[in-house]
C-alpha cells in the first residue's frame, strides 16, 4: 500500500493541490495541544509533515489523546500498544476514528485511515484534530488541557421562546426580503397609451 511510486499527470496535480492545504503553523499548535493533553508520556515529533505523520501513524498517540478526553478509566480505547505491524497500526487508527465519532465529531469531518497511514491527506488529519479540540473546549467538562483560544469556538444553541402575542405581531410586518412599500408613489406617472412628452 505505502510502496506506490510517484504519480503523474492529473493524479500528481490533485496530490499537489491536497499537499498545499497542509498548514505547518497548525501542525505546531496541534503538537502543543496533544503533548499538553496526553501528559509527559508522549514523545515530541520531528518537525514537518513527514515527522507529524510518522508520530501519529501507529495510532498510539491518537488513542491516548481520545482517552484523555474521557474520565480516567472510561476511555473508549481499552488496549493501546505500539506495534510495527501495519494492520495493528491501522486498527488503532480506526479505533480512534470510531471513538472520535462517538465523542461528537461529524462523520464528514473525520479523515480516512489511509489519509494518515499513507500520508495521502495530512490536511484532512489536521482538520479532524482541530474539530476534536474545538469540541473538547465546547463540552466544558474540565477534561480539556491547554489554551481554549487555540481552537475556534463552536456555536452553542440559543433557543428563544416567544409569546403568542409576539408571534401574531410578527405576522403583520412585511419582511425586508419582500421589499418595502415606503416611498412608493405614482406621482408623475402618465396614463397607459399616452405618448411620451418630449419638450
Amino acid at each position: 500500500m505505502a510502496n506506490r511510486g510517484p504519480s503523474y499527470g492529473l493524479s500528481r496535480e490533485v496530490q499537489q493541490k491536497i499537499d498545499r492545504q497542509y498548514d505547518p503553523e497548525l501542525e505546531q499548535l496541534l503538537v502543543r495541544w496533544i503533548l499538553a493533553q496526553c501528559g509527559g508520556d508522549v514523545a515530541q515529533p520531528a518537525p514537518g509533515r513527514d515527522g507529524f505523520q510518522q508520530w501519529l501513524k501507529d495510532g498510539t498517540v491518537l488513542c491516548r489523546l481520545i482517552n484523555s478526553l474521557h474520565p480516567r478509566g472510561q476511555g473508549p480505547v481499552a488496549k493501546i500498544q505500539a506495534s510495527a505491524m501495519a494492520f495493528k497500526q491501522m486498527e488503532q487508527i480506526s479505533q480512534f476514528l470510531q471513538a472520535a465519532e462517538r465523542y461528537g465529531i461529524a462523520a464528514t469531518d473525520i479523515f480516512q485511515t489511509v489519509d494518515l497511514w499513507e500520508g495521502k491527506n495530512m490536511a484532512c488529519v489536521q482538520r479532524t484534530l482541530m474539530n476534536l479540540g474545538s469540541l473538547a473546549v465546547a463540552k466544558g467538562d474540565g477534561l480539556f488541557v491547554g489554551d481554549p483560544n487555540w481552537f475556534p469556538k463552536k456555536s452553542q444553541e440559543n433557543r428563544r421562546v416567544f409569546s403568542e402575542d409576539k408571534l401574531k405581531e410578527g405576522q403583520s410586518v412585511i419582511g425586508l426580503q419582500m421589499g418595502t412599500n415606503r416611498g412608493a408613489s405614482q406621482a408623475g406617472m402618465t396614463g397607459y397609451g399616452m405618448p411620451r412628452q418630449i419638450l
